[in-house]
């Protein structure tokens, strides 16, 4: 499901150039935002860059996202509520670019 590890360090060379670095400074609005935090969201957990942790780190991350923008941070209690199964599919649509689900996801948490 994940990247091999030979091949962490060019997809997290790749997440900081082609969405890191893209990242806009302010929102235009809340769907903008869940849009973004998806995207890394996604992302990362695809990447999996740690051996352990990279759930806690992404939701963290998530987190800092929301309340940079100015926003509550994420109902994080209701995430472990959320069917793992969805969860997961969501994680493996990241592969093909497809972030629907994760915005789904991360939509209900606001």
């Amino acid at each position: 499901m994940f990247p091999p590890a030979l091949a962490l360090d060019n997809a997290l060379k790749e997440m900081e150039d082609t969405i890191l670095k893209e990242l806009p400074s302010t929102f235009k609005s809340k769907s903008e935002l869940i849009k973004y935090v998806a995207l890394v969201h996604a992302e990362l957990l695809f990447i999996h860059p740690f051996r352990e942790g990279n759930g806690r780190t992404a939701r963290l991350l998530a987190n800092l996202m929301v309340a940079k923008a100015g926003y509550k941070l994420l109902d994080l209690e209701n995430f472990s509520k959320i069917k793992f199964d969805d969860y997961v599919i969501a994680v493996k649509m990241a592969a093909n670019k497809n972030y629907k689900p994760m915005e789904k996801i991360i939509g209900s948490l606001f």
